[in-house]
């Protein structure tokens, strides 16, 4: 497949006249303290995220302005003020870098030398520093400096080495990676994308590119599970206390599996976590077999109850996705891995999981299987078939605490941000919460997007996640507005703060609020008939 680049603006020497602002004062690692010539101090590029340049006889150097002073005059005949501003250094375009075909670079090769001359930067300059020149690029809306600046992401480095959608609830994170996305497959038909969606927010948001996943049209078969998965369905919280229960659903759990294994299958192999189909009732008959045998009556009662764990989840309509009643049974691995990572895509790279009618006992282990599934699809097929798999509310499957409910998700999510680049797979999560995510998780994402986020303690992950962020880039994580980020990472070019596209209507994400005030003023929708709607629903656990 032939990967197309976005055309890149050229790059030529330094400016010929620009317009100096100031004059470095003082240097320290990469942090320039530049004095401001007065007259001048009040033009646009002297602003807080402000991008300027300064002149070396090598290159020109690129920074951004962390803050910014004014030192008053203590006596009147001292005259004047004196201003001042930090700037941080993003990096250089050496000159004549037009002719030998280079552009940017990050970092700086030589600190600049006092007096050196500060100056504004032009449009041509702002859009050299903000592309990704001979990388895939996708343009996902704009820079804050200037409007007309496209704000680029490197494709390949956006996804093969993780990335976070981070930010308060209602700032535009769905709508940011909807934008992200549908970009990306703008340039890449063939991709193999899964969502996970918990509320079903982007069930719409791809239209006719991707396939929504329901438990009303999907089946994930209890055969999948390996052991430590059948026993969380199977015993819940009661887990820890039936130790004696496992061990015997341990040894008809790998009878079971052998006697439906394909007569060529060597035995050996075969492993109470082998995906081989087996008939669900087979169990609990080799346990009323078994129970024949026993000698023992206080043997008795464990099968007795392990017995009753696996009638009543058989039973439960509500695991009817999972555990199904037939006579038979129907190896559809391979449908079932074609179905959730497009293979082949037939025009519908994206497959939209929604989670929300997903019970929320087992909520944990359905999340916790697919993606163990992601990562073993991933691992063997060894890079020929790459897949992302987005996670929205992941503070709640991969969060920090040790004992959470949703343990088997976030070990194998873990195990995706951990392992994933070798093998092909990329992860994105999305979430609101950063604070709570697990930092090994978290650690694991190259590249960042934080949006506006309000609660200190979420503000000190970002911080801290964001460490090669300026000082004025970071400081503005408050006050960001919807649709705007903070992006840094190995993503984008240069630590940037960018204004998402506007996503028309029908094409939104269906994260929106409930009108209150708009409901509560229409009488006609309170009445009997939507509460007896709501009851059938309730009691069917389905949503209409």
């Amino acid at each position: 497949m032939n990967i197309m680049t976005e055309p890149q603006p050229p790059v030529g020497d330094a400016p010929a006249e620009p317009r100096i602002i100031g004059h470095v004062l003082s240097t320290a690692g990469s942090q320039v303290v530049a004095l401001l010539d007065n007259e001048l101090a009040d033009v646009e590029a002297v602003q807080m995220g402000g991008l300027v340049s300064i002149r070396t006889p090598h290159t020109m150097i690129y920074g951004i302005i962390n803050s910014l002073a004014t030192k008053m005059a203590r006596r009147r005949d001292e005259g004047g003020v004196v201003r001042t501003a930090e700037i941080g250094l993003l990096g250089e375009i050496a000159h004549g870098a037009s002719e030998r075909g280079a552009g940017f670079r990050r970092g700086v090769s030589r600190l600049p030398p006092l007096d050196a001359p500060i100056s504004s930067v032009r449009r041509e300059e702002t859009t050299a520093v903000y592309a990704l020149p001979g990388r895939p690029t996708v343009t996902v809306g704009n820079v804050h400096q200037d409007p007309d600046v496209p704000a680029r992401l490197a494709i390949n480095d956006l996804l093969s080495k993780h990335f976070a959608v981070l930010g308060t609830t209602g700032t535009g994170k769905s709508c940011g990676i909807t934008v992200m996305l549908k970009r990306i497959l703008e340039q890449n038909a063939d991709a193999h994308v899964l969502i996970l969606d918990p509320h079903g927010e982007y069930s719409q948001a791809f239209g006719d590119k991707s396939e929504v996943l329901t438990i009303d049209n999907f089946r994930l078969p209890y055969w999948l599970f390996n052991f430590d998965e059948f026993t969380e369905v199977l015993f819940g919280v009661r887990k820890p206390d039936m130790a004696a229960e496992a061990m015997v659903l341990r040894e008809v759990l790998v009878a079971a599996r052998m006697r439906s294994a394909h007569r060529n299958t060597d035995p050996r192999t075969i492993t109470v976590d082998s995906p081989l189909p087996y008939i669900f009732s087979d169990l609990i008959g080799r346990l009323d077999a078994a129970m024949g045998k026993l000698d023992q009556q206080r043997n008795l009662q464990t099968y007795l109850r392990l017995k009753e764990a696996l009638t009543t989840l058989r039973s439960d309509r509500r695991f009817e996705f999972m555990f199904e009643t037939s006579l038979t049974v129907r190896d559809s691995l391979g449908e079932l891995l074609g179905r959730l990572f497009r293979v082949p895509s037939d025009g519908k790279p994206v497959a939209i999981f929604d989670l929300g009618g997903i019970p929320s006992e087992v909520l944990n282990v359905v999340v916790g299987v697919v993606s163990r599934l992601a990562f073993d699809f991933a691992f063997w097929s060894r890079q020929r078939i790459p897949v992302l798999l987005v996670c929205d509310e992941a503070h709640r499957f991969a969060a920090q605490s040790a004992t959470d409910q949703f343990a088997l998700a976030r070990r194998a999510l873990t195990q995706i941000a951990n392992e994933g680049r070798k093998y092909g797979i990329g992860l994105g999560i999305v979430s609101q919460r950063p604070s709570e995510l697990a930092a090994n998780v978290l650690s694991q994402c190259n590249t960042v997007f934080a949006f506006r986020t309000t609660n200190e303690r979420d503000q000190e992950v970002l911080r801290a996640a964001m460490s090669d962020a300026s000082g004025a880039i970071v400081a503005s994580l408050p006050y960001l507005s919807n649709s705007e980020a903070i992006a840094i990472g190995e993503g984008v070019p240069v630590p940037m703060r960018l204004r998402f596209a506007t996503l028309p209507d029908n094409e939104r994400p269906r994260s929106s609020s409930a009108p209150f005030s708009e409901r509560w003023n229409d009488g006609d929708l309170a009445d009997e008939s939507e509460l007896g709607r709501v009851v059938t629903a309730f009691r069917s656990r389905r949503a209409e």
